[in-house]
């Protein structure tokens, strides 16, 4: 991810968007690249208020207010840092990553600190800003049922190396059945399919489709 942002040097090639950032001839700095990156530490300036540290990176009141507002913190922009909760930082994280309308925004882990009615918060709202700049996004995560909720396409890793490279859903799930058993777990999502409703359900670190009838369907969607 450092790499790709250009903080950190490496061999070999980067392409982006028909654009060469990494080669033998070619090393484009990180303000070269387009990119927005989102830190797990939230890394806000302490000594600025909430609008300012946006303001920092682009001179746009606009943008920056408009940003505050999509994610609830109009009222809070004359705020410094440490008097916010670690969801408002992380939300101003994300906000001043927007603020160079980046062609890519990399996140690292962005949620992983934060109970999980916070995180669930965040994801919606990362989702709508995703939608609203048309951007790609790139995110490191360990979180199954964030991984599900956010992404289109998965990248699975183990010793630096890619074994899968598929949809979510393919990666993620682990089991798929009709048994009837007892368990807690997080329902990601309820899809019908033909005569019968299949629900994706976050397990601890699994995800599992379950088959549901018509009445356990409408019973879990209250």
């Amino acid at each position: 991810m450092r790499i790709l942002a250009g903080l950190e040097s490496a061999s070999g090639e980067i392409d982006v968007f028909d654009e060469t950032w990494l080669g033998s001839k070619v090393n484009k700095a990180p303000n070269q690249r387009g990119i927005g990156f989102l830190f797990q530490d939230y890394a806000l300036f302490p000594n600025m208020s909430v609008e300012k540290n946006l303001l920092y990176v682009s001179n746009n009141p606009e943008l920056a207010r408009s940003l505050l507002e999509l994610t609830e913190l109009g009222e809070l922009k004359n705020r410094y840092p440490e008097t916010l909760s670690g969801g408002q930082k992380q939300r101003v994280a994300l906000c001043r990553a927007l603020m160079s309308k980046p062609k890519l925004l990399l996140m690292d882990e962005p949620l992983s600190a934060l109970d999980p009615l916070m995180r669930a918060k965040l994801q919606q709202d990362i989702l709508t800003l995703h939608k609203k700049f048309d951007m790609t996004t790139i995110m490191v995560s360990h979180d199954p049922s964030e991984i599900y909720r956010l992404a289109s396409r998965v990248l699975l890793l183990k010793n630096g190396k890619i074994i899968k490279d598929a949809t979510p859903k393919e990666v993620l799930l682990q089991t798929k059945g009709s048994q009837k058993f007892s368990f807690e777990g997080e329902i990601l999502e309820i899809i019908k399919a033909d005569v019968i409703f299949l629900a994706v359900v976050a397990i601890g670190q699994q995800i599992v489709e379950i088959v549901l009838d018509s009445q356990e369907a409408t019973l879990s969607a209250i």
